[in-house]
């Protein structure tokens, strides 16, 4: 073999993605049953290894689907051994504070009005900080109290020719008074751009797009991380990195109206979970909430 050939030789054993997936379309039924060996291989490798249940059920799903397709089209391939079985997703364990230590970090006097806007947001419309970190002004009806946001995992809209790519489907999610009055005072002078802006400019080497910018005070929108970093500085007791978590706003809030007798579907509407088994992961009663109920089994008039 010449050295021509010989380097060209690793070249051409490479192929494309594209040609790949056309070759095994082309043989669909040998295609099956390799994949369907690789998915019991990967399983039974899997089988004593410490995996998340979310992980592990995700792929068990995406292997049951592919054969279930197989099948579907009459193309042979191996059945998913017994013991490869849906694992319960454990308990959340971000906890769900109380209304009274929400109320007091709010009310200091030290933490800033952006932060109390945010954190009273969260808490109000039991949404995900990245939700509401994404709102823009112009998205708020500041007369009905709603927005809507781009919820996790939202499906994107048929696109019509000339239609923007972000184009989502959208949820809405409502707050009260207490957000109300502090998003007056938080906008005053703004009309359009991020609701929560940092205290900076975007330096002149990074790229924002233009609705992450306010074209009032030409700010940036506040990130994730620095939503977290400020929250952890008020709340923080054995150092850095010790305090609340953004998310523990969105446990409480449905932890709060849960103890307060909301039924499971209002609970559901309000925190645009699809799934039962999703809202009871947020649902954590207080041990108060759960001794008040057990008083209810008191004989006569013994209650207290």
């Amino acid at each position: 073999m010449s050295h021509a050939t010989a380097r060209s030789a690793p070249r051409q054993s490479r192929q494309r993605p594209g040609c790949a997936a056309r070759n095994a379309l082309s043989q669909p039924s040998q295609f099956c049953k390799g994949a369907g060996r690789a998915a019991s291989g990967a399983c039974s490798k899997g089988a004593g290894v410490a995996r998340p249940a979310g992980a592990w059920n995700a792929r068990r799903a995406a292997v049951l689907s592919w054969l279930g397709w197989c099948a579907g089209y009459g193309y042979d391939g191996p059945a998913v051994p017994a013991w490869t079985k849906r694992l319960a997703v454990p308990d959340s364990e971000t906890p769900a504070r109380s209304k009274m230590a929400v109320d007091r970090l709010i009310a200091r006097r030290e933490v800033r009005l952006r932060e109390k806007t945010l954190w009273r947001m969260l808490y109000e419309t039991a949404a995900r900080a990245e939700e509401i970190l994404g709102v823009n002004i112009e998205d708020l009806d500041l007369a009905a109290r709603r927005c809507p946001v781009k919820a996790k995992g939202a499906r994107s809209k048929a696109r019509r020719r000339g239609q923007a790519r972000e184009d989502f489907v959208l949820e809405t999610v409502y707050w009260d008074a207490g957000t109300a009055r502090l998003l007056l005072r938080l906008l005053r002078g703004r009309a359009r751009g991020p609701v929560f802006v940092t205290h900076r400019r975007p330096g002149p080497g990074k790229v924002v797009s233009p609705r992450d910018v306010c074209s009032d005070t030409g700010l940036a929108r506040l990130s994730y991380g620095q939503a977290r970093a400020l929250l952890d500085e008020h709340t923080a007791v054995r150092g850095p990195g010790t305090g609340w978590d953004l998310h523990e706003y969105r446990h409480s809030a449905l932890t709060h109206p849960g103890e307060q007798g909301a039924s499971l579907l209002m609970l559901m509407a309000k925190s645009r979970h699809k799934k039962a088994e999703n809202v009871r992961r947020y649902f954590k009663p207080s041990p108060e909430a759960v001794s008040e109920l057990t008083s209810l089994l008191a004989v006569g008039d013994a209650r207290r």
